[in-house]
Order: structure tokens, then sequence, then C-alpha cells
């Protein structure tokens, strides 16, 4: 099951609300073409889930075998809104299909997505 994060960088109170999030996990590369194909074509419902859990400008990019993913979450209750996508039957369906061609790049707790540590941002 895909997970995401439960750490955003925190934005200072005076700013916008929004939280910013990246994310990097592998690419199976037998599975390259079809993580692409899912992708071009993301189901409405997907995409619907993840809006209605405040989830924004959600981007996937990949580079050879890594997929990097980046979202802003504008939402107040970042828990419950993931426990919203991941209780979706329609996402996990689509996770059936995706999971497979994603490939863990690191052990432990969490998700198989490895959250990044935002270094620099300019608005």
């Amino acid at each position: 099951m895909t997970t995401f994060p439960t750490t955003p960088v925190p934005i200072p109170a005076n700013q916008h609300r929004s939280r910013r999030f990246g994310q990097v996990i592998g690419v199976h590369p037998e599975h390259r073409q079809e993580y692409l194909r899912l992708h071009a074509a993301v189901w409405p419902e997907v995409e619907a889930a993840l809006t209605r859990a405040n989830v924004r400008n959600y981007t996937i990019f990949i580079h050879d075998d890594l997929l990097f993913a980046y979202f802003e979450y504008v939402g107040d209750d970042l828990e419950a809104d993931l426990a919203s996508i991941a209780a979706d039957p329609t996402t996990q369906r689509w996770w059936t299909h995706t999971d497979p061609c994603q490939r863990r790049l690191t052990d432990g707790p969490g998700g198989p997505w490895t959250e990044m540590t935002e270094v620099w941002h300019l608005d």
C-alpha cells in the first residue's frame, strides 16, 4: 500500500497554510513502461480522493529508475485526510496496479516512499 508522509515541512504562521512534501522511490525497470502508462491516465476517482483529502499540486517526476513525488497539503488534519485516501476503495484498487511497479529504497518504518527533507524553497 502506498502511504504518504507524516512529517511535513513546517510553514511559519504568517505564510500560506500549505505544507510541502517530497518523496522518492525506485521503479522496477521491467515495470517502468507500465507505470508511465498508468500515470498517463490516472483514474478520475483517484484524483478526486486526493483532492477531497486536501492534496494539491501533486506531481511525479521520473529519472532513470527513480520516481520523485512532490505535493502540497492544504488541510488541517493530515492524519485523517491520509486515512481517507487509504480507505478509498478505488485508490486501493489503483495501488494494486502501481505498487508492483515500485521498489523501496530504504527499509524501516513508514510507507514505501522515502520522505525527503526540504533544504531550500523560493516562492
